[in-house]
């Protein structure tokens, strides 16, 4: 049976995971160590991984790479590294490291030739091109770099368009507003990227439930379902559980 890729988002500041809320980072809660993250995950069987250093571009640094290389050297499953990328001597590292792909945000959208660096060495497959997008006053989607600090003024059609050219494999579609909520991802924003794109969409931002994926899935057509608050928040009062669907589970939310 064909079903999309489930994917955990862990989110990393100085070197522990957090989660945010409207990516607000002054007001993240801290959820624990990532590599026990990992082996529980491991355990739970999760399809992929996606570790984003929030602070790394903030900071002009890049994520930890000794801390990537403990995740390679834990991981069972293919995994993601984004957080301040910028040249093609941190991808081969990272790479090196265990890493299957490399999550290009800011770097990318500010320099459409490290894309193609990327996919000219790696291939294609090793690329998500990251995309940050908040609703301005007028309901209109603004596409936003440096961790959703800072917009910028390409639409979000010449961004999408853009890092597809350039050679991306896939591409990760964030919504700030609906980040940490649980309340749904933004499927419309989902559904204008899938239409607009030829490559996979990861869809991400405000998943609360199986259903909620299923509808990004069928209704906004995206290829992989990302979610952070969902894999690791439990119960009405957000206990703090590492977690993630069984086969049984996924299977029944998909047929």
């Amino acid at each position: 049976m064909y079903r999309p890729r489930i994917i955990p988002v862990l989110l990393l500041k100085d070197d522990g995971l957090i989660k945010t809320i409207k990516f607000n980072k002054k007001k993240a809660r801290y959820i624990g160590d990532p590599i026990n993250a990992v082996k529980i995950f491991n355990d739970l069987e999760a399809d992929e991984l996606v570790f984003l250093d929030v602070l790394a571009t903030k900071k002009n640094d890049v994520i930890n790479l000794d801390l990537v290389k403990k995740i390679g050297d834990e991981a069972y499953m293919p995994f993601a590294v984004g957080g301040g990328i910028n040249n093609l001597s941190q991808v081969d590292k990272i790479l090196k490291f265990g890493a299957e792909k490399v999550v290009i945000n800011t770097a990318g959208i500010n320099n459409l030739g490290l894309i193609k660096e990327i996919s000219l060495k790696y291939g294609s497959q090793s690329i998500i091109g990251s995309v940050d997008v908040k609703k301005n006053l007028f309901g209109k989607y603004v596409v936003f770099i440096e961790s959703g600090k800072k917009k910028i003024k390409k639409s979000l059609l010449e961004v999408i368009k853009s890092i597809e050219i350039s050679g991306a494999g896939e591409i990760m579609i964030q919504s700030i507003d609906n980040d940490g909520l649980m309340t749904g991802y933004d499927y419309p924003l989902i559904d204008f990227v899938s239409s607009h794109s030829n490559l996979p969409v990861i869809a991400a931002g405000g998943c609360g439930s199986l259903m909620d994926m299923k509808l990004a899935n069928q209704k906004g057509g995206a290829n992989a379902l990302a979610a952070g608050s969902f894999f690791v928040y439990h119960g009405p009062r957000n206990a703090v559980l590492i977690n993630y669907p069984t086969k049984e589970e996924i299977y029944k939310n998909f047929t």
